[in-house]
Formats: structure tokens, sequence, C-alpha cells
């Protein structure tokens, strides 16, 4: 059968399992107008490690108030369908910023030790925001991220970090970007699981498997061996990818494909840890991550003195069934950071990677249904944790809301809810957690409204918990 040019190099584009560079037309159009500059990598080494909770994680029962009047005000709304979680099982910490006491889930029994250890924070009510808001203000119909509520939108805008329109790009790669690439070509992000955060304007993602899949499997060009007709048909895709390189989306292509060859050549070998991981959906996202950044680090060929990545762990979407649902996916989320948190210090990196939530949006205060059916709704401002050595941990962050603290008033109808159904208006924006994580990370004061466009609208640039 003919094959045609165009399916040849479709063929031999797909044939590199896991490469993700982006659409040929995006890639033609970073090459043609760039819109960031990209400046030298840092000196010394720093990762960021993204988990994003995909469906929408109830903050409301992952952080609890303990004391008597907030845990009878937390009790009022959620015991009655079967969704409050009893005082005595919740896990114990005592924020010192915070002249009160709370309480954990309880199936986040490694995430305490990491709390106790001081190397895990709890950002409190962020969320995406177009400016700060406050309930008058939002009943008055000030501006508010459009598609409120919606899991694509507040999704992408979470990930994008820009509240007020559609953006292409994503945080994650808009930091990045801030980086001149790696001389070997490898990326200086690698994704698990896909998602809007990896791309910049001049930064694709690499994409690969989780473990338990090898590193030097990840990457595999099949068809392509040393046989003659192997051979004969590496010439010729050799030959074809020298053709027509002025057009803007063969060269883009052709580019892409070079640079997944290369990098397959790099990804040449596998690296082992002794750190135990979970065998869990999460757990093998994690384990993969830790493997990169040691092959990283004992690669003669690599050395990025910057890294980024993204993972994810999905079914937080818990309109139904939510006690049981929940404390399943928080156990795998505790689990897997805590045994990549003993990762980093089985490397000696804990103090230079950090890992950090993401999810689409909070949970309703107020339950969806009642006893074993019992769920919540799609709600906004929302906690997420920060975990590493460089974290200033044990404490609780955010912006100073209406209860005069960073946690929200745990009251429907109250200063903290957008109606009357407990959907906390955030106090902190996107902008201001990612921006501190982009800031210990190497960006520059002067390069944060490149990467976070709106970050100028709010109160500070950093929420102070990192080191």
């Amino acid at each position: 059968m003919l094959v045609t040019r165009r399916e040849f190099l479709l063929q031999t584009g797909q044939a590199c399992l896991g490469y993700a560079l982006g659409a040929a037309a995006f890639a033609a159009g970073v090459a043609r107008f760039g819109l960031i500059n990209a400046f030298a990598q840092g000196t010394d080494y720093r990762a960021l490690v993204c988990v994003f909770l995909a469906g929408g994680n109830d903050g409301n029962n992952m952080v609890v108030p303990t004391s008597t009047t907030e845990y009878t005000a937390y009790a009022n709304v959620r015991s009655a369908s079967g969704l409050a979680i009893a005082r005595d099982a919740l896990l114990p910490i005592a924020p010192p910023s915070i002249a009160s006491e709370f309480g954990l889930h309880p199936n986040l029994l490694d995430m305490k030790q990491l709390w106790d250890g001081q190397r895990l924070a709890v950002v409190s009510n962020v969320g995406p925001l177009v400016y700060p808001l406050t309930r008058q203000q939002y009943q008055a119909g000030a501006d508010r991220p459009y598609q409120l509520f919606s899991h694509s939108d507040q999704i992408a805008q979470w990930q994008s970090a820009i509240a007020d329109r559609v953006s292409p790009t994503g945080w994650g790669g808009r930091t990045a970007d801030t980086f001149a690439p790696h001389p070997s070509g490898f990326p200086m992000i690698t994704a698990i699981s896909g998602g809007l955060f990896t791309r910049g304007v001049e930064t694709s993602p690499l994409s690969i498997a989780p473990a338990p899949t090898a590193l030097n499997q990840v990457l595999v060009l099949n068809g392509f061996g040393t046989a003659a007709d192997e051979l004969a048909r590496r010439n010729s895709m050799t030959v074809l990818r020298t053709l027509d390189a002025e057009k803007v989306l063969v060269g883009a292509t052709s580019r892409t494909t070079q640079q997944a060859l290369d990098i397959g050549q790099i990804l040449s070998t596998d690296v082992t840890l002794s750190t135990v991981f979970p065998a869990t959906t999460l757990g093998n996202q994690l384990r993969q991550i830790a493997k990169v950044i040691k092959f990283n680090s004992t690669s003669p060929a690599l050395h990025l003195n910057r890294q980024i990545f993204f993972c994810q762990l999905g079914g937080f979407d818990t309109h139904q069934n939510q006690v049981g649902t929940q404390a399943g996916l928080l156990t795998q989320l505790s689990q897997a950071v805590k045994a990549f948190y003993d990762a980093t210090l089985e490397l000696g990196v804990a103090n230079q990677v950090t890992t950090f939530t993401l999810s689409d949006f909070g949970r309703t205060f107020q339950p969806a249904g009642s006893g074993a059916a019992a769920g919540s709704d799609h709600a906004w401002g929302n906690h997420h944790f920060v975990v590493g050595g460089a974290v200033r941990g044990g404490d609780f962050y955010g912006e100073v809301g209406p209860g005069g603290t960073v946690f929200p008033v745990l009251q429907l109808s109250g200063p903290s809810d957008t109606d009357n159904r407990g959907r906390w208006i955030p106090t902190a924006s996107v902008e201001q957690y990612a921006a501190t994580l982009a800031s210990w990370y190497g960006v520059a004061a002067t390069d944060l409204p490149l990467v976070f466009p709106n970050v100028g609208r709010f109160p500070s640039t950093n929420l102070g918990f990192m080191a």
C-alpha cells in the first residue's frame, strides 16, 4: 500500500510515544511570534510539582475547625445529612497564626506527619478572582471569573491564573518561558497527565507514562531498529524531514520529531529509588516524577537547574457518596505525597522541590442529599496544601477575610458566602498563590506580570508560605 508523505510524517510522529510538544501550529506560532523573553536558567536546582485534584475537592471536610463555637457551626450544617466528620476523629493541628484549633481529615495521617515536621502549609480560601471581592460587591454584580462554578472554566482559571478571559497558556508553562531552554532540548516541564498548566508561549511539555513504566521505555520509536528495512525507513524519514522545511507547519513538525528523537536518546537508561511508593494512581505518577528528578541529577547530558511537573488524581466531583469517596482519595493523596517527600530526602533535594495542590474549586458547605448518598455541589474558594523543605510549614496562609483570619466564616448566607449555600468567596487569588511559588522558583519580580498579567490587582504577590 502506498503511503503519502503526510501519512508517513504522521505515523513517525505517533511512534514517538508519549512525547507531546504541542500542536505543530502552536510550535510554529512560537517560532514566529515569541512573546516572552527567555533568560538564563537559575544556578541552583529547584522544582515545582503540581498535583491537580480533578473534580473539585471538598476543602470543608479536609480542614475543619475544632474549637467549640466553630465546630458547632460546622456540625449544625453538615451533621443531619451525614456529611460532618466527628470532632474526635479529626487529626488535631494548631496553626500559630490563628488563635483557634483545627483538624485534618482523618485519612490524612501522612500529611499530619508532614505538618508536625513543619513541612506542610495550608493556603486557605484561595481561588480565581478578577479583583478582590466582598459578598456585598459580588451580590451587586461586581466583576467575577467567567462561567463561575463550571468545571472546565474553573480548571482553566486555576491552571492559567487568568480569571477574566480564556487563556491558551498555563502559568506553569509561562513560568518556564522566563528561563532559557536547556542546550540538550530536554523540556523544563514534564507532564504525567495532560493539562493547560503545562503550556507556555515558548514552552511545551514532555508527556510520559507513569511508573512502573521504565524511563527508557517512555519514548520509544518503534520500527526503526538495525535491520536493513528499518535502517532504510529511518533514512527515508530523515530525508523527508529536510523537504519543505521553509513551510511553517512542516518545519515545526520536523523540529518536533527531531526533538523527540533526541530526547529518546537521552532517556536511554532507567533509574531506581529506595523509597517505597504506594502502587496507586497518584503514587505511580509521583514515583515517575521522582525518577525523572534523579535521572536529571545523574545524567551527564542533563542537569537542568529548573524543572516543573504536573500530575493528576481524579474522582473529587462528589455530588453524592462523598464520605467514602473522598476518604479513599485523601488516603491516596496523603500516602503518595509523603512518599514523594521521602524520595526527595533520599535524593538530597528536599529543600529544592516543592509540591502543591490545585483543584477545580471548593464545594458547597451545604450538603447535597443525605445518608450514604450525601455529597456537595460546585463552589469556589478552597484550601490547598504546599509541601517541601523550603515551605514554612505548620501554619495557615492567605489573605485575611471578613472573619478576621485567612479562614472563611463557616456560615450560610454569612460574610464569606456568595449566596446561601456556602460558596466561599476567595480572599486570596490564584495569582497570589501561584506567584508565591513562582517567586521561590526563581521568577524575577519584574517578570511576574509577564507570567501573571492580573497579579497587580491584588494587595501582594507573596503569601509568605515559602522560605
